[in-house]
């Protein structure tokens, strides 16, 4: 069954170098059997049949891919009764804690569970103190599916919403994701899982502002949509919301599996409901920061996988159809990657110690069927991905999990893994055994390289072109091994125990009786650092206060410099870093601010589509990346006046970019459009200041507590204000 919603497919270059790349496959698939080698059968079969693999994935995802559903949220009606369950096990009380008071917050009536398998003295008082109901049970029986569904039995809300204990909604996840049901057909609503800890194990990001892609961004940005289509999309364990009479009609949750969730989805899709996929970011969570929880977490998604093409056999499952066979087949099927990475990561250390090739032919006849058909499986990739693949990020990310993935379909035929949960937390493991496939890949192409040149020179069987291919082929292991392994030991390098948001806030800070207006970033709830003119006796140990200015109101705080920020280039300081305490209150308005939320996407620019050659060759046929506002742009803390007698709005400037470039203004306070205003920026140097005008902008949608406007900027004294000589009001 197909979901009637409206979709966009690919756009007809697209199309037709997709039906280019199947005819190349299709005649070089068929060619290459009157190549294999008989001297060497089962090495040649073997990489043939991991050729094959490749394309028959490659058809999946190209299908899944084809068409990507567009939704738009229904409003959500009044008088629904809503349980959100946030089950834990072994977390912290700091990081639960966050999601309860984002859960807390939500702007829908509701009521909020936290539900400890934990059985945790300290989490039932978290409870209390939150205002939120505490469950636990007497055992852990069936893991998290067993949790939620005690819950079920202990609770009658129409609809529930689970978040894993460390995503944070937004005030607004409910009111997005309820008018769907509406349709009494629909059993569940997904969101897609975004991370908030951005220099995590699975991001890659220029330091900034601009690019900022994830190792999940294509899966929530492309492939969830193309499923959403076919009634396919699959309910991922939190971030979503699923009707209670849906569950009651399957049961409950799936046990039986580690991976409650595509469990309970092909369940609820094989009793003839349907799902959707709400593609927009609501709620945030934690990404493994390193090489170990990001591992543990694959083997455990692969292994479940596998429990659950046991028990439900996925392509003869009664009550799916044909589409939402392939789908889950194709979901499923992913975690088989990890064999035929492997056989392409040895297939040239094989040909380079033995001289046996896997083809017989050579040359030019080799060339002219290889290049083609390789060159367009990349580029269709990126095609397909619409600028989220990023196949050189991929192709680093296969080398990290081709091992796990590969031992995780061992449990198709030996389902004896338990579960274990993703640790959480800085650190989390240590690196070594969870990169030793990577180091085998290193080393033995690494070995290979000069044994198949010294046997070449010795009047070896390989030819000058099979030397040459397979040197280059192992070449290309080794710098992917070397990639994973370099990023693998940067992050595992890190050592900060707490995220710190690269949000910027205007503040005041007094020192010795002296104030100072300036910008903070870098915002923990336990440091931040400062930015603005300093005096002269301030220094790591100097005691410090002031007031944050956050959407509901100014902060106080109290801290002690820890390190001074020197001026690149230049003698002197441009700001200070320093750790503060806040009373209990003010502490967790700072986690409300920023947990659950996605204002550091949205004020520094950071988008995780990229241009394709299509989209960049075609812009006007191909769509590609849209323009962010704020991309690449700096915020300075300021002051404006003269909207109203004594009063004064502490806001952020954008004060750099290019030439010409539209110049914002962020306030947490409503002020007059169109009139004469005094604005004042506060810098390390002299202080900018000058007559201004503001025309408002309803373009950006950030949700925060409390309110967030954003305004145009234009100037009518530049003179005064040398940084906004050429500042424009965009038509």
């Amino acid at each position: 069954m197909v979901n009637k919603v409206e979709s966009v497919p690919l756009e007809a270059p697209r199309r037709i170098l997709v039906w280019l790349f199947l005819a190349v496959g299709a005649w070089y698939l068929a060619w290459r059997p009157g190549t294999l080698n008989p001297d060497a059968p089962v090495f040649s079969w073997l990489v043939y049949g991991a050729e094959i693999f490749g394309f028959a994935t490659a058809l999946l995802h190209i299908f899944m891919c084809w068409r990507l559903s567009v939704r738009k949220a229904p409003p959500a009606r009044p008088g629904r009764s809503v349980d959100v369950f946030i089950p834990t096990y072994n977390e912290s009380v700091e990081l639960v804690r966050k999601t309860l008071l984002a859960a807390i917050a939500m702007d829908y009536p509701h009521r909020t569970w936290l539900l400890d398998d934990g059985r945790r003295p300290e989490m039932q008082a978290l409870a209390e103190e939150l205002g939120c109901d505490y469950l636990a049970r007497p055992d852990n029986r069936d893991a998290k599916a067993g949790n939620l569904n005690h819950a079920l039995a202990h609770s009658n809300g129409e609809f529930v919403a689970v978040f894993d204990a460390d995503h944070a909604p937004r005030r607004d996840f409910l009111l997005k994701t309820l008018g769907y049901f509406d349709d009494a057909g629909v059993a569940f609503v997904q969101t897609p899982q975004e991370f908030f800890n951005l220099d995590s194990f699975q991001h890659r990001r220029r330091s900034g502002g601009g690019p900022l892609w994830t190792e999940q961004s294509l899966f929530f940005r492309v492939i969830q949509r193309g499923k959403d289509y076919w009634n396919a999309a699959f309910f991922c364990g939190s971030c979503a919301v699923v009707r209670r009479a849906s569950l009651d009609r399957i049961g409950g949750f799936a046990t039986g599996t580690v991976t409650e969730d595509l469990h309970t989805s092909i369940r609820l899709h094989a009793a003839g409901f349907s799902s959707v996929f709400h593609a927009e970011a609501l709620a945030f969570g934690i990404a493994p920061e390193s090489v170990a929880p990001f591992i543990s977490q694959r083997i455990r998604w692969g292994q479940g996988a596998m429990h659950v093409w046991r028990k439900e056999g996925i392509l003869t499952c009664r009550g799916l159809s044909w589409a939402q066979r392939l789908n889950y087949f194709a979901s499923v099927l992913t975690y088989f990657d990890g064999w035929q990475k492997a056989v392409f990561y040895a297939a040239p250390v094989f040909v380079l110690t033995t001289g046996n090739m896997p083809l017989v032919s050579g040359g030019w006849e080799f060339l002219l069927h290889f290049a083609p058909y390789y060159l367009l499986s990349f580029w269709v990739f990126e095609e397909v991905g619409r600028g989220y693949g990023r196949t050189l990020f991929i192709e680093q990310y296969n080398m990290a999990r081709f091992a796990a993935f590969a031992w995780a379909t061992l449990a198709l035929l030996f389902p004896f893994m338990k579960f274990k949960v993703t640790p959480k937390g800085a650190g989390a493991g240590r690196a070594t055994r969870f990169t030793l496939a990577q180091w085998t890949v290193l080393g033995i192409n690494l070995v290979a390289i000069p044994v198949g040149i010294a046997l070449y020179l010795r009047g070896g069987a390989l030819p000058v072109e099979g030397l040459v291919v397979n040197v280059m082929w192992a070449s290309v292991n080794i710098a992917l091994a070397i990639a994973v392994l370099t990023f693998t030991a940067l992050v595992q390098a890190r050592k900060r125990r707490q995220y710190r948001f690269p949000v910027p806030l205007a503040a005041q800070v007094e020192f010795q009786g002296e104030r100072l207006r300036g910008t903070m970033d870098d915002v923990s709830e336990s440091g931040m650092r400062f930015y603005g003119r300093l005096p002269a006796g301030l220094q790591p140990g100097s005691r410090v206060s002031g007031q944050l200015t956050l959407p509901d109101g100014p902060l106080e705080f109290s801290g002690e410099v820890r390190m001074m920020l020197p001026t690149p280039g230049e003698e002197g300081f441009r700001g200070f870093g320093f750790a503060f305490t806040l009373r209990k209150a003010e502490q967790y308005r700072l986690e409300r601010f920023l947990y659950g939320s996605d204002l550091q996407w949205v004020l520094n620019g950071y988008s995780d589509q990229v241009g394709t050659p299509l989209s960049r060759l075609l812009p006007r046929r191909v769509h590609g990346p849209r323009a962010r506002a704020f991309a690449l742009l700096h915020w300075n803390a300021a002051e404006v006046t003269g909207h109203s007698p004594g009063a004064a709005a502490q806001v952020l400037v954008s004060t750099s970019g290019s030439d010409g470039a539209q110049r914002w203004v962020l306030s947490y306070s409503e002020l007059p459009e169109n009139q004469d205003l005094r604005l004042e920026i506060f810098r390390r140097t002299a202080s900018g200041n000058g007559t201004v005008r503001l025309q408002r902008a309803t373009i950006i949608d950030v949700d925060l507590p409390g309110s967030v406007y954003f305004y145009r900027l234009r100037t009518t004294d530049a003179a005064l204000v040398p940084e906004f000589a050429g500042a424009q009001v965009a038509a």
